[in-house]
């Protein structure tokens, strides 16, 4: 016969073994759901790059992306981007863009300036990546500054690479030739032209 305290005792170990198994169970739920994401290395906020970037208040705009514009992200970005509108900044024939683009793993936050269907500017804004940081210098991304997007849909000059982050160069590059394809449809827009594919898109 079982004595009162081998009774207690067997029933405290019955319990901890439940709330082992309560806490385990716990531990993977939170494993699971509030596994914490990259944190944002933040060099610039939008709103100071949209600030810096005019020299008048510009105006606020939304774009939403049709089919043609997400054809051409799948050419240029080898994706169709991960939004269906975007805000961009207009003064006069200006734009200023705020994009994502992956890098390796994380996104990547670019400004990038158009005027005239040339690029004005290129910044970092925010970065996420362990490795490949060295995108947001003035180094790197002033050779951004007055390249167009030529028939073929390439910059109209090369970019040199860093050794240690060409996914991140390559992130920068194919985005800076987005926000000049979406520029160009605003100015064709304008001119009262619909929205076109990019050339290297038309059959022939």
């Amino acid at each position: 016969m079982v004595s009162i305290s081998e009774s207690a005792i067997v029933s405290r170990l019955f319990f901890n073994k439940q709330l082992s198994r309560v806490g385990s169970a716990a531990l993977l739920f939170l494993c699971v759901f509030f596994t914490p994401t990259a944190l944002a290395t933040v060099y610039m906020t939008a709103e100071a790059f949209v600030e810096n970037s005019f020299e008048l208040e510009p105006t606020a705009k939304n774009l939403w992306l049709k089919e043609v514009h997400q054809q051409a992200a799948k050419k240029l970005l080898g994706h169709p981007y991960r939004s269906l509108r975007l805000r961009y900044w207009e003064q006069g024939d200006k734009t200023a863009w705020v994009l994502d683009e992956i890098g390796k793993e994380e996104p990547i936050t670019i400004g990038v300036v158009i005027s005239n269907n040339q690029i004005q500017d290129v910044k970092i804004l925010s970065y996420r990546e362990s490795r490949g940081g060295e995108v947001r210098h003035p180094f790197f991304t002033n050779q951004f500054v007055g390249l167009f997007l030529k028939p073929n849909d390439r910059l109209s000059a090369r970019i040199n690479g860093i050794s240690g982050a060409t996914l991140s160069v390559r992130a920068v590059s194919n985005i800076s030739r987005y926000a000049l394809y979406l520029s160009e449809q605003l100015s064709e827009r304008s001119e009262g032209e619909q929205d076109k594919p990019l050339p290297s898109q038309v059959e022939n």
